[in-house]
């Protein structure tokens, strides 16, 4: 019988633009059309990535116009402060993943080439469980890097 580590589907109560509308509303901000298109980009699809790349993938989507790095860089971090998003430096550099919406994970972490590999085990969970209620621990997240070389790097050796 085969495991399956896989994330599974993200179920959230509002769409990430109208959860971000309302974080900025919060602290006397709005959400402008720039912020909107950066949030609607950034959870169009769920993967890893840093705020070049971002920049560089809203450029190619909005060719005729200039895309502003300051607005990027705040809306990445208000995207953090609001829990939407989490920022983990990694070789160096500053990375994001979504956090609105999706379960608790951890990651393999290729040192070569910077590849992530998102997993969920509940045999952990159970563990990290267990040893904390050994110390009358209260969890309430946990976050997991195991580092390595991942098979394509380990091939090209």
């Amino acid at each position: 019988m085969s495991k399956s580590f896989s994330l599974g589907s993200v179920q959230v109560k509002l769409p990430p633009v109208e959860r971000f509308g309302q974080f900025l509303q919060s602290r006397g901000k709005r959400i402008t059309r720039q912020r909107q298109r950066i949030v609607e980009t950034i959870f169009s699809h769920h993967d890893h990535f840093d705020a070049e790349e971002l920049i560089e993938h809203l450029q190619e989507l909005i060719a005729q116009r200039k895309v502003s790095r300051p607005t990027v860089y705040r809306t990445l971090g208000e995207l953090v402060e609001s829990g939407m998003l989490r920022k983990m430096v990694l070789g160096g550099r500053s990375v994001y993943e979504h956090e609105y919406g999706y379960p608790s994970h951890d990651h393999l972490y290729c040192q070569r080439c910077n590849k992530l590999i998102e997993f969920h085990s509940a045999e952990l969970e159970r563990i990290r469980d267990a040893v904390a209620g050994e110390h009358d621990f209260q969890v309430s997240s946990h976050r997991m890097f195991v580092t390595g070389l991942c098979a394509q790097c380990r091939r090209k050796r």
